[in-house]
């Protein structure tokens, strides 16, 4: 847990006051693993920084047009079902 501590977004802390950086150290690590979670079960169990690395740094394009921002993944890229499925699951209606 500590290890994930440090290697999230508190090894630069976001701020100068005491309150921001105590309110970043309890939410960036839990925030992270959260999303791990619905992308698959291997990112369930992942650290941080791998999470990180695979689903949050993305690779990818951003395109306009017709108004509309599209996303281009690269075609290879090994993480694409996970981060499907990751943004799908953040992006569903809500059930009633």
């Amino acid at each position: 847990m500590i290890a994930d501590v440090k290697n999230s977004g508190f090894a630069h802390a976001p701020s100068g006051h005491f309150q921001a950086n105590a309110a970043w150290l309890a939410l960036a690590p839990n925030l992270t693993r959260a999303a791990g979670a619905p992308a698959s079960a291997f990112h369930a169990r992942a650290t941080t920084a791998t999470i990180r690395d695979r689903l949050i740094n993305v690779p990818a394009r951003l395109a306009c047009s017709a108004r509309r921002l599209t996303l281009h993944l690269p075609e290879r890229w090994p993480w694409s079902e996970d981060f499907t499925q990751l943004f799908s699951t953040v992006h569903a209606p809500l059930a009633l």
